[in-house]
């Protein structure tokens, strides 16, 4: 099966990350899944006001 998921490198302020960490924590979650959720939420968001984003 062949694997679906891109990769992407962020450059992010340590104290972002550090927040970022301890949001994850709290949430049950692991920082990539926690970005992850936060991408989702403001494509969700963008598509809500904009229209669906249609990717060939």
């Amino acid at each position: 099966m062949k694997n679906e998921k891109g990769r992407f490198t962020l450059r992010v302020p340590k104290e972002l990350l550090d927040k970022i960490g301890y949001i994850a924590e709290y949430e049950g979650r692991t920082k990539n899944k926690e970005i992850e959720q936060l991408v989702k939420k403001r494509i969700a968001d963008f598509e809500k006001e904009q229209g669906k984003i249609e990717i060939e």
